[in-house]
């Protein structure tokens, strides 16, 4: 049973999620629950898929992980047990460099990168909701991805706490990794058609 069958005024955690039909896809954040469907468009699914690509090649041998959706990522406030952390996030690809966060639900606390794909149904969540949330858990690095401006928002965490001004990167850019300044990615065969 989804949580749309529970009353809307109360908050879920990661306990409730894990209860949940399998067959739905959802997030919670901050206790609040979101609906993951529909399914991801063509466009989206390539460009995950050359992002993917493009981060692995470059990832290979190094200790750094990487991880798409569906992919639990639990970001507690402080100390919870797992049951009780209102938040858990499937970015669509996340790069996890602390092994010690990794387990067999997913990971526990902000992965180093995250990055999602705008889609009409997910875009204000991604623009705002989940902005103010990985910020506030500490993700180092936050790109959004947007197929039909065929452009790329890079958000780097400051020293104190907040992203700054994002990094605007066009269709025929590299675009730079700030966690990894020697990693660029190829926005054109990103957005190749």
């Amino acid at each position: 049973m989804g949580p749309l069958a529970l009353k809307r005024e109360e908050r879920f955690t990661y306990g409730d999620y894990l209860t949940w039909d399998d067959d739905e896809r959802w997030e919670i954040i901050d206790g609040v629950p979101y609906d993951m469907s529909p399914a991801p468009a063509p466009t989206h699914q390539l460009i995950l898929g050359e992002l993917y690509l493009q981060f692995s090649l470059w990832l290979k041998g190094k200790p750094c992980r990487l991880f798409l959706a569906p992919f639990d990522v639990r970001l507690p406030e402080a100390g919870e047990s797992d049951d009780q952390v209102e938040t858990v996030v499937q970015p669509d690809l996340s790069i996890i460099c602390d092994s010690t966060k990794l387990d067999k639900a997913g990971c526990r606390g902000a992965p180093d990168l995250v990055v999602e794909i705008l889609s009409p149904a997910t875009a204000r969540k991604d623009l705002t909701v989940k902005f103010a949330k990985y910020e506030r858990a500490g993700v180092r690095e936050y790109w959004i991805v947007d197929p039909e401006g065929k452009t790329v928002r890079i958000f780097i965490l400051g020293e104190d706490g907040r992203y700054g001004p994002p990094l605007l990167f066009m269709e025929g850019d590299r675009a730079t990794v700030g966690i990894f300044p020697d990693l660029e990615i190829d926005l054109a065969e990103l957005f190749a058609e």
